[in-house]
């Protein structure tokens, strides 16, 4: 039944379809390392939740750029001009950067709560906005 339906779709909607899995699941396992590693660095390491955030970034986005880049959005868009795609990238990621710093300011150094609570938003709230942006401008 599902594979009917899959079938169904047209071919250009099947691929955004089958880059939306292999997002996902890519996706899921760089943000759940990222939100335990910021967790683990504030809590465990004592460091600041937004300086822990900037450390977990600067390590996971490079390794997000080839991940999505080889895994993700294979065959999907032009292969050359890499350093246009690259710097594209950095771009998104940047802004995605900039939403989770703003989810961790207003939950944790406004609000009070714990380091914990900015990890929902970043889990649910920033990849899908950095899906979007990622097909749509970095890997078209």
């Amino acid at each position: 039944m599902i594979q009917s339906a899959l079938q169904s779709l047209p071919p250009d909607r099947r691929a955004m379809l089958h880059q939306l899995i292999r997002y996902a699941l890519a996706g899921f396992a760089i943000t759940v390392a990222v939100a335990g590693s910021y967790w683990a660095i504030t809590d465990l390491g004592s460091v600041d939740p937004m300086v822990s955030f900037t450390i977990v970034f600067l390590v996971f986005s490079a390794i997000s750029y080839f991940t999505h880049g080889e895994f993700s959005f294979r065959g999907h868009g032009q292969r050359d001009r890499h350093h246009v795609r690259m710097g594209r990238f950095f771009a998104v990621n940047l802004l995605g950067y900039l939403v989770n710093q703003g989810f961790i300011w207003l939950l944790v150094k406004q609000l009070g709560g714990p380091t914990w609570w900015p990890t929902l938003p970043m889990l649910f709230v920033t990849p899908l906005l950095t899906f979007a942006l990622h097909r749509r401008f970095v890997y078209a």
